[in-house]
């Protein structure tokens, strides 16, 4: 079942490929949307027959090449689960979106079902080849959304600076799976038998070097500071819909990477860098909120918060570490705060970058200061931005509150430092977000010339319902967060037994 699931986009696109080309365009759409939802509802299946504290669930191991030690395995637990159960609402929430797409239309929507199968098999492989293949194949795939449906010229620059980072950033990788692989004996791949067998233990350099590689290579899909620099322009470039898709889902790549590959394969090197990790994640939280606060473009600003956000992952799995052989109730919370944050990252920044597809259609600008007094013109528009903005800047009724709570709380334990100095991180998103409104939304009634005459339309049907869905579940989880941590813990104490094993 599984399999279906990762697999039915791909299907899906393949069948649409094949049908007649005088297939209307929202026929197509409407048949994404169907894929998507057919794709939730499987996955709310698994939900619903998973037990939490069951460990790895839902195997699929299939020899693939077995003279290499690389084989189809698939599975999901609590770190996982979650982040599969996102990327289908979020596809579903793109599609609904995409009604309003007229160029291109079959091409667009085969893309994004060929990027919701290679994100799904991603967060459900348990073979270091099969992640890597995944991961490669997310950096083409969202390479052409960009260049293909970014805007103008400036799209295409745009999605090459993106595709040779992140490529460049697998390949680091790669070169770690292959230290990973040749320390193993027997030689293997699948993340379950090196997770057990630790093959890197008390190797030193050696094994620095192989989490020195890996480290960079997610730091790159994360991004953290200072690999961060392909990141504004390509959401700034981009169609609303990638933009959702790219930091709803596949800056998840890199933070997932950590806490499924770098802290369990890696456990004695993570101990003793984990010093470093929480550096990284400080400093990205700071640089990204400042340098959010100095944007005048509204969509380069949501952009650069999500370096901040990133680095609120990267501080809490780096405190995990230096806590080793301590709290272990300090260690799972952190975590479980990490992967709770994923999980609200993606709803809120997703909803975030919807609407800022919404500013563009309108007025065919992001600048911050073209516009004044929406309110008036777009209540509904209004009302949504609003809302999704102090979702993003950690207010208690949101699940980033939760996440933010359970990170501090962590990392408080063994670095009371950098975490005073992360939350001064809430402040200033909460400044540049509360700018960003004060000028847009408020005020006397200021319009960009590009906007015909007649005034500007509020949010539609189909541009409502996406932002709306998601920004409801941030706020479920923010009221009733139980359902979720009850998943994510029991993994979360187990990757942390791991590291301090």
């Amino acid at each position: 079942m599984l399999s279906v699931v990762v697999f039915l986009p791909l299907v899906v696109c393949a069948v649409l490929l094949l049908l007649p080309r005088t297939l209307p365009d929202r026929t197509a759409v409407w048949v994404w949307i169907a894929a998507a939802a057919a794709d939730l509802a499987l996955v709310l299946a698994l939900w619903a027959g998973f037990d939490a504290g069951g460990g790895m669930q839902y195997e699929q191991r299939t020899r693939w090449i077995p003279g290499a030690g690389v084989g189809y395995h698939v599975g999901v637990d609590g770190l996982s689960l979650p982040l599969v159960a996102l990327t289908c609402l979020l596809f579903l929430a793109v599609a609904v979106y995409s009604l309003r797409e007229t160029r291109r239309v079959r091409s667009y929507v085969c893309l994004f079902l060929f990027l919701q199968t290679v994100c799904l098999g991603l967060f459900v492989a348990l073979d270091l080849i099969l992640f890597f293949v995944f991961f490669d194949l997310s950096i083409v795939g969202m390479f052409f959304v960009i260049a293909g449906w970014g805007h103008g010229e400036r799209a295409r620059a745009a999605a090459l600076k993106f595709f040779l980072y992140t490529f460049v950033g697998s390949l680091a990788l790669l070169l770690g799976f292959i230290g990973l692989y040749l320390a193993a004996d027997p030689h293997t791949f699948d993340i379950t038998d090196l997770t057990r067998a630790d093959p890197l233990a008390g190797r030193g350099l050696y094994a620095g070097l192989v989490l020195l590689a890996i480290g960079a290579g997610l730091a790159v899909k994360t991004p953290t500071v200072p690999f961060h620099t392909w990141l504004p322009p390509a959401h700034t470039d981009a169609p609303a819909a990638g933009s959702a898709i790219l930091a709803g889902v596949l800056l998840k790549m890199g933070t997932y990477g950590f806490v499924r590959i770098a802290m369990p394969l890696l456990p004695g090197s993570w101990r003793h860098y984990a010093l470093v990790i929480v550096v990284v994640g400080a400093v990205s939280v700071v640089y990204g909120a400042l340098v959010a606060l100095a944007q005048t473009d509204f969509k380069r600003m949501i952009a650069y918060t999500s370096v901040n956000h990133m680095g609120y992952i990267i501080l809490a799995v780096g405190a995990a570490g230096t806590l080793a052989g301590s709290d272990a109730q300090a260690r799972s919370l952190a975590v479980t705060g990490a992967v709770t944050q994923m999980v609200s990252h993606g709803l809120i920044t997703g909803a975030l970058f919807l609407l800022c597809g919404v500013l563009y259609d309108r007025g065919r600008t992001y600048a911050i200061d073209a516009y004044s007094g929406l309110a008036a013109h777009t209540p509904r528009f209004a009302a949504a931005t609003a809302v999704a903005a102090f979702a993003s800047l950690g207010i208690p009724g949101f699940s980033g509150f939760i996440a933010e709570f359970q990170i501090f709380t962590g990392s408080l334990a063994s670095q009371a430092v950098a975490t005073a100095i992360a939350l001064t991180g809430i402040l200033i998103t909460a400044a540049l977000f509360l700018r960003a409104l004060r000028t847009m939304f408020l005020g006397a009634p200021r319009l960009p010339e590009t906007i015909p005459t007649g005034g500007i339309a509020d949010l539609r049907g189909s541009e409502a319902a996406p932002a709306v869905t998601l920004l409801g579940m941030a706020l479920i989880i923010g009221v009733a967060p139980r359902w979720l941590l009850d998943v994510i813990e029991p993994a979360s104490r187990t990757v942390t037994g791991l590291v301090a094993r």
